[in-house]
């Protein structure tokens, strides 16, 4: 897509679209209690079990159900009200919240129950994760989806900043069950300002061909476009690969940074602060600079950053990493999405999200069972730093093998 002189003002989309202002105002205070659910989720496992595994395991046990349904959930979400399913779906995690926080609060909580809760959470997700995905565009138009996203994910990262920040204080004062029970009631503002949102009365397509159909079309789609292909292959292995550090922080912040919870939020907060800088210069400078080009800049420096966090001992220096591993790992992530978005036609969207975030999410958790095993086979760096060395390796080899990746 050539550059063009549009307004370096990166928050110019939410001023012009209303429906996306409510979208990410709600989704960004909901997004706060998430990440404290997510901070005392982490560290309720390593406290339960004292196991590196057993913590990848948690981590996995909210990703499995998206590898296993969100494909099909494509087909469903390119037939259904988006904004009805999304609405549905931020209820249903409301519930799943507030049954864990009564279980932490009342002491019943175990393992089985806690990676069972992760499980229904993240079946709950591989629907709403695609709709959501797919419902932005509807929200903004084709032209802003760029910016739309990198905003988007701007406010999942500012929610970084506070969420683990306010975890670690309830932590301190109120105890661990009060983080899940934070996230319950935030769920009340999401649904509140999906509700305040007008969209056209949603028509379903007149479609004659069955579910199973629909879902081969998808597929053929996306193998018939090289520069898709190339894409979902660079989104695979840094799924598997790059979240590796995010799962494992509660093992580097207590084994090799020798820090608390508090130490562990703050970490956390750091890759939030990049992430949102990224998603501010991406939101401002996307219609001007050549959006391959910057995809293949920030995927070689996420891997170069992660390797180079994985040889860090020191507290400082680590948090330092991490705030450029954030800024280059939001700005991978939205500009990946965004490709996407901006070459499907609107009639398979929903499927191709669905295919994205089964790449993007449900990869994950064989990341996070590699990583765990690693690292208690060797040690946790040796775990994060092999992931890296993965991801520089497939990123070249994609580059040289896909020039559409570069062009786009």
């Amino acid at each position: 897509m050539p550059p063009t002189t549009r307004s370096l003002n990166p928050f110019r989309v939410l001023q012009a679209h209303r429906n996306f202002r409510l979208f990410w105002i709600g989704q960004t205070v909901s997004l706060i209690g998430t990440w404290m659910q997510q901070v005392a989720q982490g560290w309720l496992a390593l406290q339960l079990s004292d196991s590196a595994l057993i913590v990848g395991v948690v981590a996995a046990a909210g990703s499995l159900p998206i590898f296993f349904v969100t494909l099909w959930a494509g087909v469903i979400v390119d037939r259904t009200d988006k904004l009805r399913l999304v609405t549905i779906a931020q209820m249903l995690l409301s519930i799943e919240a507030a049954l864990l926080w009564w279980l932490v609060f009342s002491g019943r909580i175990t393992i089985p129950l806690l990676v069972g809760l992760a499980l229904v959470n993240g079946l709950i997700s591989a629907v709403e994760i695609p709709a959501r995905q797919a419902l932005i565009v509807d929200l903004v138009g084709r032209e802003d989806i760029v910016d739309a996203i990198a905003l988007n994910s701007g406010g999942f990262n500012l929610a970084r900043i506070i969420g683990p920040s306010a975890a670690a204080a309830v932590i301190a004062g109120a105890g661990l069950s009060w983080c899940f029970g934070i996230n319950a009631l935030s769920y009340i503002a999401v649904v509140g300002f999906l509700l305040a949102i007008h969209l056209p009365r949603f028509v379903p397509a007149e479609t004659k061909i069955a579910a199973i159909a629909g879902f081969r079309e998808g597929i053929a789609y996306m193998r018939s476009r090289r520069e898709v292909t190339g894409l979902f292959g660079v989104i695979a292995v840094y799924s598997i690969f790059g979240f590796q550090y995010l799962t494992l922080m509660p093992v580097i912040a207590r084994d090799v940074l020798d820090t608390d919870a508090s130490g562990y939020g703050i970490l956390v907060t750091f890759v939030g602060i990049g992430a949102v800088c990224g998603a501010l210069t991406l939101a401002a400078l996307s219609s001007r600079v050549r959006r391959g080009r910057l995809y293949v800049i920030s995927t070689i420096s996420f891997a170069l950053l992660t390797m180079l966090f994985s040889l860090i001992d020191d507290r400082e220096i680590a948090a330092g990493v991490l705030l450029f591993l954030g800024l280059t790992m939001l700005i991978n992530g939205a500009l990946a999405n965004g490709i996407l978005q901006s070459v499907v036609p609107d009639g398979l969207r929903g499927r191709v999200m669905g295919a994205y975030v089964f790449v993007y999410v449900g990869f994950t958790p064989i990341g996070s069972l590699i990583g765990g095993a690693v690292a208690n086979a060797t040690n946790v760096q040796w775990a994060i730093g092999g992931g890296a060395m993965m991801m520089l390796g497939y990123a070249m080899w994609a580059f040289w093998k896909f020039p559409e990746l570069r062009r786009v």
